[in-house]
């Protein structure tokens, strides 16, 4: 029997088969000459890409953005589905005039994993552990937490998974920390994706594997990785596409640029959602009021050329470079757009402030929860790309002493751990 574990995730997801010994292999997928354990959770898609039939062809994972890249840009990419699984107001799209429910896109995606990760691992069967956040985003109420795990449950039938177990993300990231431990511990799991971040006290070690482990608390917020790079994008780019400008009408009145322009913005894979005919006028018609037309002539190039992935490349390596620097060169440049500025990891920090601050308040939940007090607690382990955020990082470290920290497997120790916990079932 194949003990499978799949940690699906907003941006990346992996997948990993536990042996009876407690090892566990990963898959490995092609990603240029090289390979990679995570598969990008995205799809894309490109108008001539079609099957016999004349039905669209997606490309899933690693090979999605390869695409996209090789088209220089053109055709449509569709990310952070599982942001949207308990959001009833996102239940289909329309790509290339053609309707994709969410689920029909989540098995799309799901399906071509499988597909992958079996080249590598071999067959899968039936049976999977697959990691949910403790908080889905979007979710207000149970109701709402129930529709995003029917939402996934169906997609990953339709992609042969039809004995599912759901795992708590933290709670599997607390078996990959325990397989490292030679003695009982009872340890804070913090886990920071793209979408959430989840937190859970979990006691484990050598003598409380299988029937004496314990779950004292488990909670989350819908804040992670995609909300710290929102930060960057309003504060450095979006000024200059055009935020915070005015422009006059046609009748003379001066009006703002709409702000909700660069809400938009600020998640990369929604700029296609501002390339509508009915939104490339309004920008004609205020770059022609503008007493300055290049700001939003440089936000019509980005949507133009389909930028936004090139954007996000360009946020991400500002955000790692401030992990390890207090200043940095934010740079994009298409010609004729150029947005350089340098960045701050102070400036960083306040931006991110509230962020911050409700994972802060997140932790003192999950303790109060577990009626524990910061002491109580022997080891707080780390995971998840956010993680080296020094900000994020410091919350820990003054919270419960550097001593107590722990770090490791950032990119696929839920994966690991899930795999692990399908061996205990």
């Amino acid at each position: 029997m194949m003990c499978v574990g799949l940690d699906f995730g907003t941006t990346n997801s992996a997948i990993g088969v536990a042996s009876d010994d407690g090892t566990v292999r990963l898959a490995s997928f092609p990603y240029g000459a090289a390979f990679t354990e995570t598969f990008r959770s995205i799809l894309y898609f490109a108008a001539d890409r079609r099957d016999a039939r004349g039905k669209l062809v997606a490309v899933a994972g690693p090979g999605a953005i390869e695409a996209y890249l090789e088209a220089d840009g053109s055709g449509r990419l569709v990310q952070s589905l599982k942001s949207y699984l308990a959001d009833r107001g996102f239940l289909a799209t329309n790509i290339f005039h053609k309707t994709h429910t969410a689920v029909e896109l989540l098995s799309l995606l799901l399906k071509d994993l499988r597909a992958k990760a079996e080249e590598s691992l071999g067959p899968l069967g039936s049976r999977i552990v697959v990691g949910r956040p403790v908080r889905f985003a979007h979710a207000d109420t149970a109701d709402d937490e129930a529709f995003a795990i029917e939402r996934l449950g169906t997609a990953l039938a339709n992609a042969g998974f039809t004995e599912v177990t759901f795992e708590y993300e933290p709670v599997a990231a607390a078996y990959y920390y325990e397989s490292t431990l030679d003695r009982d511990e009872t340890v804070l799991v913090a886990d920071f994706g793209g979408g959430t971040s989840d937190f859970s006290i979990v006691e484990v070690g050598p003598s409380r594997r299988k029937s004496a482990r314990r779950i004292l608390a488990n909670d989350g917020v819908a804040l992670a990785g995609d909300s710290l790079d929102a930060k960057v994008l309003h504060h450095v780019v979006a000024p200059v596409l055009g935020m915070g400008t005015s422009y006059r009408t046609m009748f003379g009145k001066e009006l703002p640029v709409p702000v909700w322009i660069y809400a938009k913005l600020r998640r990369w894979h929604h700029l296609s959602f501002l390339k509508t005919p009915k939104n490339m006028e309004l920008f004609d018609e205020i770059a022609s009021g503008a007493s300055d037309p290049r700001p939003i002539r440089g936000l019509q190039h980005v949507l133009d050329n389909d930028l936004g992935y090139h954007l996000y490349r360009a946020v991400e390596h500002a955000k790692v470079a401030l992990s390890k620097s207090t200043t940095t060169t934010f740079l994009f440049e298409d010609s004729p757009l150029k947005v350089e500025a340098e960045v701050s990891r102070a400036a960083f920090e306040s931006w991110i402030a509230d962020e911050v601050g409700a994972m802060s308040e997140c932790v003192d939940r999950v303790l109060a929860t577990a009626k524990l007090d910061a002491s109580a607690i022997d080891r707080v382990f780390l995971t998840g790309g956010s993680s080296f955020v020094p900000a994020v990082r410091r919350l820990f470290d003054e919270r419960f002493g550097v001593e107590k920290i722990r770090t490791g497997g950032e990119m696929v120790s839920v994966a690991t751990g899930l795999a692990l916990r399908a061996r205990d079932t």
